[in-house]
Parts: structure tokens; sequence; C-alpha cells
């Protein structure tokens, strides 16, 4: 438990010292055989992007260093339970365990609210707030037809 909880305490660290710099309070770390792989923190203000949180950010140099997609057999360290957009990121992945240290509630209380998000994701697209019509779906098709029947492809 000493070694996870150093790797916390590194999330944690990372999170303080982004706020200092003007972003958001979120730490990532990536490990792979006792080994920091890759490091994250949030960036949406900095980088103007709404998906650059600090477990995306840390997938990404992590997918970029081992040159892989799948992250199998490492293990994500996050200063805080991930938003859903990080929790599918983390699993599509395929991060072997994860470490959080606040909770969503502590999230939540500090001004970061993803309920509505978990609970629009349970609705029928024609129920969420975000207005949505279906277009073109079996023109669509073809495109899942094609990959299916391609016998050469990188399976995720």
């Amino acid at each position: 438990m000493e070694f996870q909880e150093k790797m916390m305490r590194k999330a944690i660290a990372l999170s303080l010292e982004n706020i200092k710099k003007g972003g958001g309070p979120f730490g990532a770390v990536i490990v792979k055989d006792g080994k920091i792989i890759a490091t994250g923190v949030n960036r949406v203000t900095s980088n103007n992007d709404p998906t650059a949180h600090a477990e995306i950010t840390a997938i990404r140099k992590a997918a970029g260093k081992l040159k892989n997609f799948d992250l199998s057999g490492c293990e994500i360290y996050t200063s805080c339970e991930p938003c859903p957009m990080c929790l599918g990121a983390i699993y599509w992945a395929h991060l072997d365990k994860m470490y959080f240290a606040n909770t969503k509630a502590d999230a939540q209380n500090a001004g970061f609210d993803d309920s509505f998000i978990y609970e629009e994701i349970n609705l029928k697209p024609e129920d969420r707030k975000l207005k949505s019509q279906q277009l073109l779906r079996e023109e669509a098709l073809a495109a899942f037809e094609t990959w299916k029947n391609t016998t050469n492809k990188t399976e995720y």
C-alpha cells in the first residue's frame, strides 16, 4: 500500500501545482510495472479543450509513450473520482486498476458537478436536454457493414 499511497500523493501534488498555474484542481498518474509512464493535469482552460481532463491527458501521454492504445498492465491514480467522460476513457484504454482520492460528491461541493451527465446518460436521446435527431441511419450502417467484413482490421 505504501507504493499506491506514494503515487496518489503524486497525483494530488499535480492537482495542487496545476491550480497555481491557473488550471483546475485535478491530477493523474499512470503507472506500469512500478514506474510512472505518464502524468496529466487538467488543461481545459489553458488549452481551450473541454476534453483535456487530467485522466485524458495522462492516457494520451501514456498511449503515445507506449505506442499502444491498449494500456493493459497499467494503473491510474487520479486525484478525484473520474467524470463520465474520463471513466469511459479509462475503460476504453483497458487500464487494469484505478485509484482515486476525492469523490464525485467532493467535486460537486467544489463546483464540479457531473451529476446531470450521469442522469442524461440514462435517458432516451429524445428525452435529453441536448436536442438530438437521428439522420441517415441506413446510409451510415454501410460503415459498420464494411467494418464487420474487413479482415485486416485492428480491433479495439
